[in-house]
């Protein structure tokens, strides 16, 4: 399966793909418009666009630097790649980028958008306040340009520039972003994916977390949602005591265990979702899920 976004994501859903194809499928939402309230690196919502499952998507982002990333994609391309191909990949450029992502204010889109760019491909696991690749003595068996590779970046961005017509993008709060497009769509011909902030770990790996508060709101706003939805999660026990009232799943994204255990990921699905026959049955017809267990509504 090709890569399609630029970004390297903490938690990035690409793997679960081959689900949500079947999903548009049998629920005859192809082709669809497709929406993210929390994009990240959109990579599954691209993958959709670039399969032409989604005539549109809707990718949007509360972080001012997702965002200002994927509106330098869409309407400062040349701009954006004329600075990855000229910027040294160097620990003074990390300093100055780490010191842009920390003044927003000041900060111009390109400007913002090419820092979360470089960050996310020199830091750790793509966590832009992450440490860098190698340490900053750059000593470590990996350094910071490894995953910085500049010919590949470049040409995703622009393949993603010439469907910019397909794709809207917006910097709004996940909820308000939900009110503000719902009257606007189709329940035959939408999907809404939301992946919200990790509940146990999200402090660590995103600029924007949760309380407990706000995945409450999530959950009482996807309550009332009239389009088909589905939710995924860390598998805890407050977020599957939040989504109790819905069938939900959960699994692993990993190649190894093969006994039907409890996940490290959870997924409630919108009543308005028929679901494909092996989720009920636990088998996997999807590649990259294991130990899928179906957990009835209360």
């Amino acid at each position: 399966m090709p890569f399609y976004t630029p970004l390297r994501y903490p938690g990035g859903k690409r793997k679960l793909a081959s689900l949500l194809e079947v999903l548009i499928r049998n629920n005859n939402l192809t082709p669809c418009t497709y929406v993210e309230p929390y994009a990240g690196g959109a990579g599954l919502a691209l993958h959709l666009l670039f399969s032409n499952l989604a005539q549109n998507i809707m990718i949007n982002d509360v972080d001012p630097h997702i965002y200002s990333f994927w509106i330098s994609v869409l309407e400062h391309t040349e701009e954006l790649c004329r600075l990855i191909y000229d910027t040294p990949v160097t620990m003074d450029v990390w300093h100055r980028q780490q010191e842009i992502r920390k003044d927003v204010a000041n900060a111009s889109t390109v400007e913002l958008g090419f820092s979360t760019l470089f960050l996310n491909r020199t830091n750790r696991s793509g966590i832009l306040k992450g440490g860098v690749i190698g340490g900053k003595r750059q000593d470590g068996s990996w350094k910071m340009d490894v995953r910085f590779k500049k010919p590949d970046i470049i040409k995703r961005i622009e393949r993603i520039a010439e469907q910019k017509e397909r794709i809207h993008v917006s910097c709004d709060d996940a909820v308000e972003f939900l009110d503000r497009i719902e009257p606007t769509l189709s329940p035959s011909s939408t999907l809404v994916y939301l992946d919200p902030p990790y509940y146990e770990k999200g402090s660590a790996l995103y600029e924007n977390f949760y309380k407990s508060e706000d995945h409450c709101n999530v959950a009482n706003r996807v309550s009332e949602l009239k389009l088909p939805w589905l939710v995924s999660y860390d598998n805890t026990a407050p977020i599957r005591e939040l989504y109790k009232k819905y069938l939900s799943i959960t699994y692993s994204l990993n190649y190894t265990a093969q006994v039907k255990t409890l996940g490290c990921e959870f997924m409630a699905f919108s009543p308005l979702l028929q679901l494909p026959d092996c989720l009920h049955t636990g088998t996997s017809d999807f590649p990259l899920l294991r130990n899928i267990v179906l957990l009835q509504s209360a």
